[in-house]
């Protein structure tokens, strides 16, 4: 055996592409044959314990069950040692000489494919490449997700030899598998001692990759790679992995602080979790999850916009950071772990099969962090609304999620005009409860702080009639409410696109800020139809119309769409997004039994032509402009302001006879 093992022996076919792959290709994460090599030898070292715990007796029974990675500068070689289940020499050469139908072989037909379509366009090497030589895809991100696995060593490796003592059988000998990884390899008896029981495996590495003899280098990746394994993994002599897998722990075993230990060794966050969800499930897809909810506010829409998902675990091993397929956007808040039995290392995440495990897992995740969210404002409202203080503006993209939006809706927490200040917070149950007998709409007003709302001249006849109103401070809230369209059949309408009859079977419940005036005669009431079209003379094209206003109470003016359609507030963030700054064409609508709009028919009966009166014209609109936040030119308005003072004051110290 020993003899006839010298001869070179050839790779299969499939298994000469991996390999040239693997040492042609340009790694950007070249850390993932750690994660592989510890991950075979926890493998070994599993299938050992199971024969075990059935009854069988392996060699060196009292030989403990570690992984343990030595390091040599002066030779340039690092070794991964396991005491696990072991291999003979036909497993070896059957094991390291071809390649499992795992997935692989697609994956070579899929690099094959994206290499023939660079060559076509010219981007490949040319038509003077060597045989063999094919043009080679980076394959850095998906190295680890195709079961390449023991192959990637020669992603650092100018030669390997794995030495193997299987733990079972009447075969004691060790035998070496040794290959350089250039198309052949050999298989021979071991004459050494070591290993007593498992493998050994010793890598000379290539002089680009010394940085894997480096102690702290080899740490740093076995605690993000394989922090979890259930053994022991010790790198010259210092185990580098003591975190346990606490996901894999019983719920009631688990304290509060051990909970945060894991999130900020997780996360590096320096608080302890707002809250957190633990859980295991058995179907459709078995795994474990722990996911946290964190004390502090991302900026999703900014800095952290890709700095989300959670990371993907397959038997306690990392297969990807920060998976965004695991959970939705709206729960881009999420930190923590999932960790499946049914996701195989070796399948490939372009692959129809894995997206359909990823989106069963992804389902469930939503499910019960929204049961988690649901007991959360039922049980504990001071908690629930401290998570939505830091973490609404993100969960309000829900409104997308059509199976879960009945659910995500009743989540919804909002500010309105009956709550004490703009810290409390309510959600739409709350609102219909609130509301009187008949009324079937939910109104908003979009404003950026609680005092621009109330404000608002919108505001005033809804006010009057003391019907609630919720306050929209974000910009994406107007979205959430145009894209939920109705919750448990109320409509949700803006208060700026009421009709003139909205409110007409609600009775007052507020009296009038003003007293009442006296109608105007029919004379004053033709005078006051002209007086409105003197000031649409005056406005021009500013405006599409002037006329009276049945919404404005105490308010001289507002501006409203002509179509009655999209709030100013979105039509104004449109235009932002279109980078419009355009000024909108409204209709100017005037409140005649407003003070300022009875002296502004007085001065038109005296002179239809009277400067001041175009002044207050032009001033009346610049302040509906300012309210809505489009005033471009707040030059010219001071300085109209400043000339209509300066002539006010001149009256009244003539009236007084100061």
């Amino acid at each position: 055996m020993a003899e006839a093992g010298k001869k070179p022996r050839q790779f299969r076919a499939e298994v000469r592409k991996v390999l040239h792959i693997l040492t042609n290709s340009l790694y950007t994460n070249r850390e993932i044959f750690l994660r592989e090599l510890v991950s075979n030898a926890s493998d070994a070292l599993d299938k050992l314990r199971f024969r075990i715990n059935r009854g069988e007796s392996p060699k060196l029974p009292d030989l403990p069950l570690e992984i343990r990675i030595t390091l040599d500068k002066d030779a340039k070689t690092l070794t991964i040692a396991d005491t696990g289940l072991g291999m003979t020499a036909d497993e070896l050469a059957e094991n390291l000489g071809t390649i499992a139908k795992s997935g692989s072989e697609q994956f070579l037909a899929d690099i094959a494919a994206e290499n023939a379509a660079k060559a076509k366009s010219g981007n490949g090497r040319g038509d003077d490449s060597a045989e063999g030589e094919e043009v080679v895809a980076d394959a850095a991100n998906i190295i680890g997700r195709f079961g390449v696995g023991f192959y990637s060593v020669f992603m650092v490796a100018n030669k390997v030899a794995v030495t193997s003592r299987p733990a079972f059988g009447d075969d004691d000998a060790a035998h070496t598998w040794t290959s350089d990884g250039l198309g052949t390899y050999t298989v021979t008896t071991s004459d050494g001692a070591e290993p007593a029981r498992g493998t050994v495996i010793k890598a000379w590495l290539k002089d680009d990759a010394v940085e894997f003899l480096e102690k702290f280098r080899v740490e740093s990746a076995i605690r993000k790679h394989s922090a979890f394994v259930p053994f022991p993994v010790f790198v010259d002599n210092e185990q580098a992995n003591t975190q346990p897998a606490l996901w894999r722990e019983p719920k009631f075993s688990i304290t509060r602080e051990q909970y945060a230990a894991f999130y900020k060794a997780l996360t590096y966050d320096s608080a302890d979790p707002l809250d957190e969800l633990h859980f295991s499930v058995d179907a459709p897809v078995q795994f474990n999850a722990l996911l946290f909810i964190p004390d502090s506010a991302q900026d999703f829409f900014g800095s952290d916009r890709d700095f989300w998902g959670l990371d993907l675990y397959a038997r306690r091993v990392l297969i990807q950071h920060r998976n965004k397929e695991l959970i939705p956007e709206y729960l881009a808040f999420l930190k923590g772990v999932v960790d499946t039995e049914d996701l195989p290392l070796n399948i490939s995440r372009e692959t129809l099969q894995e997206n359909v495990v990823l989106r069963k897992i992804s389902q469930v995740v939503v499910k019960q962090t929204l049961n988690h969210l649901e007991k959360l404002a039922r049980d504990d409202a001071e908690k629930y609304n401290a998570f939505w203080r830091l973490h609404g503006k993100i969960f309000k993209l829900g409104y997308h999620d059509f199976a879960n939006r009945e659910r995500v809706t009743a989540l919804l927490r909002f500010n309105s005009s009956t709550l004490a200040d703009a810290e409390a917070l309510s959600s739409l149950d709350g609102y219909m409860e609130r509301a009187p007998e008949g009324q079937k709409t939910f109104w908003y007003v979009a404003a950026p702080n609680r005092e621009a709302a109330r404000l608002n001249p919108h505001m005033e006849r809804f006010r009057q009639k003391g019907i609630e109103v919720l306050y929209l401070f974000e910009p994406i809230d107007e979205f959430v409410m145009d894209g939920l369209g109705r919750y448990k059949e109320w409509e949700f309408k803006s208060v700026e696109a009421a009709s003139d009859d909205a409110l007409k079977d609600f009775a007052d419940k507020e009296e009038p800020a003003r007293e009442a005036v006296a109608p105007l005669s029919d004379e004053d009431s033709t005078s006051f139809e002209a007086l409105l079209a003197r000031m649409k003379e005056i406005l021009g094209d500013k405006v599409t119309d002037v006329r009276v206003s049945h919404r404005l109470a105490d308010s001289p003016a507002v501006l409203v769409s002509p179509d009655g359609g999209m709030s100013s507030s979105m039509e104004k963030l449109l235009k932002v997004m279109q980078k419009d700054d355009s000024l909108p064409v409204k209709v100017l609508e005037v409140n005649r039994d407003h003070p300022l709009l009875r002296n502004m028919l007085r001065m038109f009966k005296a002179d239809r032509d009277d400067k001041t009166l175009a002044e207050m014209t032009q001033g009346l609109f610049d302040a509906s402009l300012l309210l809505d936040g489009y005033l471009k030119d707040p030059q010219a308005l001071a300085a109209r302001t400043n000339k209509l003072l300066e002539e006010a004051a001149a009256w009244y110290t003539e009236v007084r006879k100061i």
